[in-house]
């Protein structure tokens, strides 16, 4: 996926979410960050939506079978625990993206607070 046809996914998501204008869309590595506030609780990469989660969340969206987002680097995979993928069922329900995207938001720490329970698991891969 190109990072325009990103970045235009990105933006249909955002419309979807908020009103015209709250949500800045930013570029982010290969795809499209979500932001609002200056706090980054969402992305766009290689097609997906990826949602930042605290625990409650992420026991949902294992429970939809959503994998968290991963990343080949090094020669080894790494999977950052704190995204995960949105489940095809959310993204078809506005009302219920909008909701989710709302806790994502609350379990993203702004700009000046850090979370001190973020996860990041690197696996080596064979």
């Amino acid at each position: 996926m190109s990072s325009e046809a990103t970045r235009e996914l990105a933006l249909d998501f955002a419309s979807q979410i908020a009103p015209a204008g709250c949500i800045d869309i930013r570029r982010f590595f290969g795809g499209s960050a979500l932001v609002q506030n200056g706090a980054q609780f969402g992305f766009v990469m290689k097609g997906t939506l990826y949602l930042r989660v605290d625990e409650a969340m992420r026991a949902e969206f294992e429970a939809d079978g959503c994998e968290p987002f991963s990343y080949r680097a090094a020669g080894r995979e790494v999977t950052v625990r704190r995204y995960y993928a949105v489940p095809a069922r959310v993204i078809d329900d506005p009302a219920l993206l909008h909701s989710y995207a709302e806790r994502a938001l609350h379990a993203t720490p702004t700009p000046s607070h850090r979370l001190s329970d973020t996860i990041l698991a690197v696996t080596p891969s064979g």
